[in-house]
């Protein structure tokens, strides 16, 4: 795979069981700043869980505060995904709570800290491809079942 669009990232996440996209657009009362992105949660029911984040995104626009992906040219988005503090440790070499070494969060099809969030226990790919694309799939799989087991922790029922 020399490169991942970002349509075929949509589909295979749009594949998971339970899985609710919420794609803001013109039009449906959401902030422009927001147009163009994606949010994943597991919701089965099609309802964003009251107290749960969003397991991964997608961002199409940098934002104020979130500028060092430099996703202002075409072509350029990024996939957020929750892996929480030990995964993170695992695929970046860094303590999540350390705060992130200097490093070029705009290059792409690198796994990378999020920006912002990485101290949370994100990790963010900018266009991910050849090097990424199949991990990216895997790390959005698992954070998938990772809400999954929260909500039914939430819910009382088993992990």
């Amino acid at each position: 795979m020399s490169s991942m669009s970002m349509e075929e990232l949509l589909e295979a996440v749009r594949a998971f069981d339970g899985v609710h996209e919420l794609a803001p657009a013109e039009g449906d009362g959401t902030p422009e700043t927001v147009w163009g992105d994606h949010f994943f949660y597991y919701a089965p029911d099609g309802t964003v869980p009251a107290r749960a984040q969003p397991y991964a995104t997608i961002v199409t626009k940098d934002q104020p505060g979130d500028a060092l992906s430099d996703l202002g040219p075409d072509g350029r988005w990024r996939v957020n995904i929750h892996v929480g503090r030990a995964r993170y440790t695992e695929l970046t070499g860094e303590d999540p709570g350390s705060g992130s070494a200097a490093r070029d969060f705009s290059a792409a099809d690198v796994v990378l800290p999020h920006p912002v969030y990485g101290t949370l226990g994100w990790v963010a790919v900018v266009n991910p491809g050849e090097r990424t694309g199949a991990a990216v799939v895997a790390l959005l799989r698992e954070a998938h079942e990772d809400a999954r087991r929260r909500a039914a922790r939430r819910a009382g029922g088993v992990p």
